[in-house]
């Protein structure tokens, strides 16, 4: 018995179309980062990137549970002194929903080279529409 290893050449990149609304951050970001992965595939290999690619339309229409829309800040930090700034997320919503999206799963995935590569696949949109229809796109229900 040997133990499988994928090859990047031999993996069969999927796209797959996730509608975000009404949906949970967290679930949604924790089911996307595995897709991205790979770690929904029985030829998971930690060092290989066997993840396919997720578009992510209806980003506006997000939900927080509880009290977390009033509450849940956003913090950046320039690297100057005094330059940090935070933003709620309900200006977020409003101005660029997507960041909310790509931060959560970018949270998730491993933090190295192949983690931001794996970022690379993932495509978030505020409304329907969206530029990827010749990947012929399999809708998948999370």
């Amino acid at each position: 018995m040997k133990t499988f290893m994928a090859k990047r050449e031999s993996v069969q990149k999927k796209w797959y179309l996730v509608d975000a609304s009404t949906k949970s951050l967290g679930r949604l970001a924790t089911r996307i980062a595995t897709i991205l992965m790979g770690k929904h595939k029985p030829t998971y290999t930690p060092n290989t990137d066997t993840g396919d690619f997720v578009v992510v339309i209806n980003a506006a229409n997000l939900k927080l549970t509880g009290n977390k829309p009033d509450v849940k800040v956003y913090q950046r930090y320039s690297g100057h002194p005094h330059g940090r700034k935070e933003s709620k997320f309900s200006t977020y919503v409003k101005t660029q929903p997507e960041t909310i999206v790509y931060e959560a799963v970018r949270r998730m995935l491993p933090k190295n080279t192949l983690g931001r590569y794996m970022f690379r696949k993932l495509k978030v949109y505020p409304g329907m529409e969206h530029p990827h229809q010749a990947q012929q796109l399999e809708s998948i229900k999370l």
